[in-house]
C-alpha cells in the first residue's frame, strides 16, 4: 500500500474575512461532558502493517459518500494504530453488535488484557487490504485510505471502501459513559 500523505485542505469560505477572532473555545471538560451525550455506534478500527496488527475502539466514524463508497474515521495521533494506518494506507472498520461489548472493552483497553491479546477475542479474517475484519460484526468495511486531514489532536482518515462483510443483529451503542443497546 505505502505511505499516504497528510493534507490540510482549507477552502476559503464566504465568511472567511479579516475579522478579529472574538470567540473563545470551550474548555476541554465542557467538550468532553457535551460529547458524552452524543450516543454513537461502537466500532473497532483495525490495521495490519508489516506483520503488526493493532486496533482500537472508536465512535468517531461516519459515512462520506455512496459514489464512490467512502467513510471516515477520526484517530488520535498518539494512538499506536494511527501511524500503522498511515504507513499501510488501509484500515478496517468493524461495526459491533450488542453482544460484542467484550470486544469493545478489549480494544478500548478496559478489560486489563495485554495489548497483544486484543485479537484473542472473536474470529478475524481479511477481505481485500489485509486489515482484520471481525466475523459476526454487524458490518466490516475494508478501506484503502484516500485522504487524510489533520484536525486538532486527530487525523481524519477518509477511506475508500474496497471490501465488505455483512452480519446482522442489534447495534452496540456508547453514550453517557456506558455501553447499551437501542431502547435500553
Amino acid at each position: 500500500m505505502g505511505y499516504v500523505p497528510l493534507v490540510n485542505n482549507r477552502h476559503k469560505l464566504k465568511w472567511d474575512r479579516d475579522v478579529p477572532d472574538t470567540f473563545q473555545d470551550i474548555s476541554e471538560d465542557d467538550f468532553k461532558t457535551g460529547m458524552r451525550q452524543l450516543a454513537a455506534s461502537v466500532n473497532v478500527v483495525t490495521v495490519s502493517n508489516d506483520g503488526i496488527q493493532d486496533g482500537l475502539t472508536a465512535t468517531a466514524a461516519c459515512s462520506v459518500s455512496a459514489e464512490p463508497p467512502q467513510l471516515l474515521i477520526c484517530i488520535n495521533r498518539s494512538a499506536r494504530a494511527h501511524d500503522l494506518i498511515l504507513n499501510e494506507g488501509a484500515f478496517g472498520l468493524n461495526v459491533l453488535a450488542r453482544d460484542q461489548e467484550d470486544i469493545a472493552k478489549r480494544f478500548a483497553g478496559m478489560d486489563g488484557a495485554p495489548r497483544e491479546e486484543r485479537f484473542g477475542l472473536g474470529n478475524w479474517k481479511t477481505v481485500s487490504t489485509g486489515a482484520p475484519i471481525l466475523e459476526g460484526a454487524l458490518v466490516g468495511f475494508d478501506c484503502q485510505v484516500a485522504e487524510c486531514v489533520e484536525a486538532g489532536t486527530h487525523t481524519i482518515f477518509i477511506g475508500r471502501i474496497v471490501g465488505v462483510r455483512h452480519g446482522d443483529g442489534a447495534p452496540l451503542i456508547y453514550g453517557d459513559g456506558r455501553f447499551a443497546g437501542l431502547g435500553e
